[in-house]
């Protein structure tokens, strides 16, 4: 499909997220007839109809949205939307177009695309791979989940550029072409329910979720690469569903591509083991991230990277927001906000990222999680005192007392204020205040942006 099939072709946009409206931007440019239709109202969406109305585009908004959409050439769905709806079910038996920006983007891209996926660690790994691919003197466009969606900018995006993209279950599911190099990290489960007010997908089951990814590696060709992680039986059986030259990244043994081992991230050329980093010298904490380094290095090595630029980037990265950022240092005890983990196995990794006590903030909101393994961790660890918040918080105490906790509880606190303010009751200083969720934010907070903002504001407090 070329940009120049959408002059005058009626389109439908379902769903006005941020990766809506930037289709919105570009249908628009390109001469598509378009209409947007979401589930939200005028009044709720605020400054974004104010902007769409501008562009001379019609709207379908409110509880019947989905009620017309007869008569449209091509259907762009966001990725909260669910394939499963039986709106869209019968626009798929009717054969018409049902398409997603992410879709339109790897259909209409000249440049060569880095996918990056796995249950968490996306964001990171794609930042670290975007800023090597930078520093080696490559144009990089990064997009996604962690940077913008980049449909409105694919007609100034040459052969010569790189695109990095970090994908999620949603983004990858429709699907029919496959990133140039696909990197696969860690895969456990996430979105088998939903619980995002503005969202209907979820994904069936673990292995439908799987069957989503896969979409990463399943159309490539013998001239790409897919990069998985060896220690992760998920990760790894990705090698078995691509044509594409394998690659592999560990953390427990040195007969792969790239690996990290005594606290050291080694990357393996035709000619040398060279070594690019420790931990003693990077910013950013926990073996997760040597992990996120060495597939990131790995990935840039493959594109053609200089040693000395993925070096770099390794040694003076300071991680993403609301992904154990440290955020303040009070009295001596440092507060980390990693309010983007949303599930218990990026708590794990936050929790074994420290060796002082810790005070730590869990809890919030449903997300189909089993709390036992973290529980476990938080009791055989140094976690001093468990902050139990919101409405997995009677979930969370459970999974800790059967593990045998003996460090103190605190449960009941309902506003970040009261929160933060029990943490700084409970530290002293050489201690951490770890604010790792586990779970998903919609019982108090809007999302995990607020809920880690809210975090950061109470903690500047403190330092006052």
């Amino acid at each position: 499909m070329s940009p120049f099939d959408f002059k005058g072709k009626k389109v439908i946009v379902l769903g006005l997220s941020v990766e809506g409206l930037d289709s919105v931007n570009f249908l628009t440019r390109h001469g598509a007839l378009v209409t947007c239709a979401d589930r939200r109202t005028k009044q709720e969406l605020g400054n974004t109809y104010e902007i769409l109305k501008r562009k001379k585009v019609t709207f379908q908004l409110g509880g019947t949205y989905l009620s017309k959409l007869e008569g449209y050439d091509i259907y762009v769905k966001t990725p909260g939307m669910s394939p499963r709806l039986p709106q869209i079910v019968e626009i798929i038996k009717k054969g018409k177009e049902i398409t997603s920006l992410t879709k339109l983007f790897f259909d209409l891209c000249k440049a060569s695309i880095i996918g990056v996926t796995g249950t968490k660690g996306k964001g990171t790994t794609s930042t670290l791979i975007s800023l090597m691919l930078k520093q080696s003197g490559k144009n990089i466009y990064i997009g996604g989940n962690v940077g913008i969606p980049l449909l409105s900018q694919v007609d100034t995006i040459t052969p010569h550029d790189f695109v990095v993209l970090e994908l999620s279950s949603f983004q990858l599911e429709d699907l029919t072409k496959s990133p140039h190099v696909a990197v696969v990290l860690k895969i456990t489960q996430d979105h088998l329910a939903n619980f995002d007010p503005l969202a209907t997908n979820m994904h069936e089951s673990r292995q439908s979720y799987i069957e989503a990814k896969k979409s990463i590696v399943r159309f490539q060709k013998p001239s790409d690469y897919a990069i998985v992680n060896a220690d992760d039986e998920t990760s790894a059986s990705f090698a078995s569903h691509t044509k594409a030259q394998i690659l592999r990244f560990s953390r427990k043994r040195d007969t792969v591509d790239a690996y990290v081992i005594n606290h050291t991230v080694y990357l393996k050329t035709r000619e040398n083991i060279i070594r690019i980093c420790d931990s003693s010298e990077v910013k950013i904490r926990g073996e997760h991230n040597l992990e996120n380094i060495a597939a990131s290095a790995l990935t840039a090595y493959t594109l053609g990277c200089s040693i000395e630029a993925i070096q770099k980037v390794a040694l003076s990265f300071e991680g993403l927001e609301h992904r154990l950022q440290l955020v303040g240092i009070a009295g001596g005890v440092k507060y980390y906000n990693d309010s983007f983990s949303t599930v218990p196995d990026t708590t794990i990794a936050a929790i074994e990222s420290f060796h002082e006590p810790i005070i730590l903030i869990a809890g919030g909101s449903e997300k189909g999680s089993d709390f036992t393994q973290m529980g476990e961790v938080i009791t055989r660890r140094k976690v001093k005192v468990l902050i139990s918040i919101g409405t997995m918080s009677d979930r969370i105490v459970h999974a800790v007392k059967h593990a045998g906790f003996k460090g103190k509880l605190v449960t009941g606190l309902s506003s970040m204020h009261e929160i933060v303010s029990a943490a700084c009751l409970e530290s002293q200083s050489g201690d951490i205040v770890l604010l790792s969720p586990a779970c998903a934010s919609f019982d108090m907070f809007t999302n995990y942006k607020e809920r880690g903002k809210k975090f950061i504001y109470e903690v500047s407090l403190l330092q006052n």
